[in-house]
């Protein structure tokens, strides 16, 4: 496989890629949610739900798009 180069890094375990993943997840449910309830106090629980579901993909397809890697 050769010497490492200069900018070599080693990989992440699976474990820290997970725990990134799920953080940014968390945190574009809570966006999705307190944006809900800046619009809506009083939205149905559908609606709540669906909300943390958009913000979590959202979330999750902006920081793709802007590391490049899923």
């Amino acid at each position: 496989m050769g010497a490492l180069t200069e900018h070599h890094r080693c990989p992440r375990g699976p474990i820290r890629r997970l725990a990134d993943a799920l953080s940014t997840v968390a945190m574009g449910a809570v966006i999705g949610m307190l944006v809900l309830y800046a619009w809506d106090e009083h939205a149905v629980p559908a609606l709540w739900v669906a909300a943390a579901a958009l913000g979590a993909v959202l979330t999750s397809a902006v920081r793709q798009a802007v590391t490049g890697r899923p």
